[in-house]
């Protein structure tokens, strides 16, 4: 933003994973756009993790246009590749929590002379690992809620609501992550700023990460991943996004995933990945909820409609 420095901005804050910051981390990101979580995923499960994605990544191709520089390796559709990702990940309570409040919605809306209230409740928008090796040069910064169209003019932090947000990013370190090596940059603040103002490289903060520390960030701010300049280090992060839930996913998960892989995860994370309808009526299938689909003959028809 033009006039603006670094020092003009907020400045990023850390906390621990104890669940009881859920009220710090989520005005913190109201005031900056992202909060750093140190100490999150211990080694043992970042190991296996990484176990069950490095075929994956050595599998993988580089980007055909320029928007992943040819360095990087990634791995999709984790949920049914990694109970391990999906369970650490996605599932972690804190940012779970996080999602809730921004992107739990609640709406009201007559039927006759009934006022109905109906919740749709966040679901999982993507899942991705970044391998991102020596020579690396960086990506171009954006934002992550351009797919969703999210249209917003600029506003302090002091008028922002959950409601102008389209997505929760969450980014663990599965390596040490360093500014040298490619760590994820974003400008603190700009998800109050106007969608048509343009990124500024002069303001960009790094997220430099342990192993095991994650990075929350909203969806509506500039980021982009960082260039490895170093001759033999890479940048391995897991990451996600969690979307409202009546927004097109953007990573299809009923593609990505293999219905016979969705029967073996448990109903909790099955809703998760999409498999739920988001109140009023949206998502059905034969007018009944698309959980169905997975469950086959053995799906017991509720007695009262769970569409709204």
């Amino acid at each position: 933003m033009p006039g603006l420095t670094l020092q003009d901005l907020p400045q990023v804050e850390e906390f621990t994973p104890d669940p009881s910051n859920i009220d710090a981390v989520v005005q913190s990101l109201a005031r900056v756009g992202g909060v750093v979580i140190r100490g999150l995923v211990p080694q043992a499960k970042l190991d296996l993790i990484e176990r069950d994605v490095r075929p994956h990544l050595d599998a993988d191709s580089p980007w055909s246009g320029d928007f992943f520089p040819p360095e990087t390796r990634r791995a999709f559709g984790l949920a049914g590749k990694s109970d391990t990702f999906m369970r650490t990940i996605p599932m972690d309570p804190l940012y779970q929590a996080v999602c809730d409040r921004i992107l739990k919605s609640t709406y009201q809306a007559y039927t006759g002379q009934k006022l109905e209230t109906s919740v749709s409740h966040p679901q999982l928008n993507n899942t991705i690992v970044f391998s991102i090796g020596p020579g690396a040069r960086a990506q171009e910064l954006h934002r992550d809620d351009m797919i969703h169209h999210n249209y917003l003019k600029a506003i302090t932090a002091d008028e922002w609501t959950p409601d102008r947000e389209t997505g929760i990013g969450f980014f663990i370190a599965g390596k040490k992550t360093t500014k040298a090596n490619g760590a994820t940059r974003f400008i603190p603040g700009s998800h109050l700023w106007d969608t048509l103002t343009p990124p500024d490289e002069d303001l960009t903060f790094y997220a430099e990460l342990n192993p095991g520390d994650a990075f929350i960030m909203l969806a509506s701010c500039y980021h982009g991943g960082s260039a490895n300049t170093t001759a033999d280090e890479e940048r391995l992060i897991f990451s996600c996004f969690m979307t409202k839930g009546y927004l097109r996913q953007e990573e299809n998960q009923y593609l990505a995933v293999p219905i016979e892989k969705v029967r073996e995860l448990p109903e909790e994370m099955q809703r998760l990945i999409g498999y739920r309808v988001s109140h009023p009526f949206l998502g059905w299938l034969d007018l009944e909820d698309p959980i169905k689909a997975v469950y086959g003959k053995d799906w017991k028809k509720p007695e009262t409609s769970d569409l709204y």
